[in-house]
């Protein structure tokens, strides 16, 4: 039986693979392994947050109900981005948060994710335990012993927003917030989700003239033609609207991309660069190291290098990106995609806190974004999906090992190829950086076909 909990969670089609009973018994299962230690005199508590989906609401209740029987005082605060509820959670007295939301994943899609004590994601044995009991008979409490459900939305995006803000602008001692990103003009995408009330605030509050676009959520337009997934709108608004830069979030905010004044996209790569050299500038990175996936393009290695910031590489996905910084106590860390991992102020990718920092750091160097950008060219890349092969097999296979070794030899130290089997598919992807696009057009095509004819099923 294949796992249930996948790399950010449990996901799947809204009342189909993800159903009202499964998040009741997620939600029943998750205070037997999460709420083992009373708290607030004997009353555990939950948050459960979600992003804007229409079936969030009945996936809500359900999750409520299983938590709030198995004895927990749940706080449902509505509509909130996903690292939201991972600040509360690690400010706020309670055991775990949750957050219902499929990221940016198309609407029919919905999916459950929890936060321990602390607001870390769950390290994988702890998702198995909860997998163990799902489903499974107890003896569950009664009486006074069962939990109540109340609803605070106002409370908890209040201060999310000022944690948030606080990272640009703290309070001074006079009691009043400077306002540092006054006279820039930002077109903000909200993608219809979940930031789309907390992230036009938070910069307005950090004194930005903010243009808002895809920000009136009506349950079924999530990611539907905006959001970082599709920043094709806020290319041309930014244009339109001689705005300095623009950002762009996906459904839950957790991750965040950017447009400089000529409509240029600006991927996670180039702000995790900008971002990494602003932390040595100011003594805040830890070991002058990022935290990179492999997918990270090898001009941002090539230019942080230059800089004197190292790196280190895991495997894809932002908890194995953030495990890496826990483990080697690193403060910044993230992915291509736009998961940005900045430990002085959050324990997950945060994409408010990203465009937060990124604009600030506009107006710190008194530089544009695409000045700052020009500090990590990409090198060109190509990827290439080989289907139906046996993904399994291609660290192991002779001849793709030994295709493998020729082209890096022909790149030297001027490109890369990868190799990734899919987590979900008999797929491998095939990936090369070059110095120019036709080579690195050539090497991947080279690769994928050897992988293809040694590899299929």
């Amino acid at each position: 039986m294949p796992r249930l909990f996948g790399t950010d969670g449990v996901r799947g089609l809204a009342n189909r693979k993800l159903t009202a009973q499964l998040a009741l018994d997620l939600g029943d299962a998750a205070v037997r392994v999460l709420g083992s230690s009373d708290q607030n005199g004997g009353r555990r508590r939950a948050l459960i947050g979600r992003d804007t989906r229409v079936s969030g609401d009945f996936l809500a209740s359900a999750l409520a109900a299983g938590m709030s029987s198995g004895g927990f005082d749940v706080i449902d605060v509505g509509i909130i981005p996903t690292p939201g509820i991972a600040y509360l959670t690690s400010v706020l007295n309670v055991e775990m948060g949750a957050v219902i939301s499929a990221s940016h994943n198309p609407m029919p899609d919905n999916g459950i994710k929890f936060f321990a004590r602390g607001g870390f994601k769950l390290a994988d044995t702890k998702e198995d335990e909860i997998e163990k009991v799902l489903g499974a008979e107890w003896e569950r409490p009664t009486g006074e012993g069962v939990g109540r459900v109340s609803h605070d939305t106002v409370t908890a995006t209040n201060m999310y927003i000022d944690h948030l803000v606080s990272a640009v602008a703290p309070t001074g001692a006079d009691k009043t917030r400077p306002k540092p990103l006054a006279g820039l003009r930002i077109v903000a995408d909200c993608a219809n989700g979940a930031t789309s009330v907390v992230a036009p605030e938070a910069l307005r509050q950090a004194g930005a003239d903010v243009v808002v676009i895809n920000a009136s959520p009506d349950g079924y337009n999530i990611n539907k033609h905006a959001g970082s997934t599709h920043p094709e709108q806020l290319q041309a608004m930014v244009k339109a609207s001689d705005a300095v830069m623009g950002v762009a979030f996906d459904g839950d905010a957790d991750r965040c991309l950017a447009v400089d004044e000529d409509g240029t996209m600006v991927n996670g790569d180039q702000i995790m660069g900008i971002l990494a050299h602003a932390k040595q500038r100011e003594g805040k990175l830890a070991n002058n190291t990022l935290v990179v996936t492999v997918m990270s393009n090898l001009g941002l290695k090539l230019a942080l290098k230059d800089m004197g910031i190292a790196t280190v590489q895991t495997g894809v996905g932002d908890r194995y990106v953030l495990e890496e910084m826990l483990r080697g106590g690193f403060t910044l860390g993230g992915e291509q995609s736009g998961h940005v991992i900045n430990r002085e102020f959050a324990t997950t990718g945060d994409g408010t806190l990203t465009a937060l920092t990124l604009a600030n750091e506009v107006v710190r160097t008194g530089r544009s974004l695409k000045e700052l950008a020009a500090d990590f060219p990409q090198l060109p890349q190509q990827l290439i999906n080989v289907p139906n092969v046996d993904k399994l097999a291609a660290p192991t296979n002779a001849k793709v090992q030994a295709a493998v070794e020729r082209e890096e030899a022909l790149l030297g130290e001027t490109g890369r190829v990868l190799l990734r089997p899919s987590g979900t598919e008999p797929l491998v992807r095939v990936m090369a950086e070059a110095e120019t696009q036709q080579q690195a057009d050539e090497v991947c095509h080279r690769l994928a076909q050897v992988v293809a004819d040694e590899l299929s099923l």
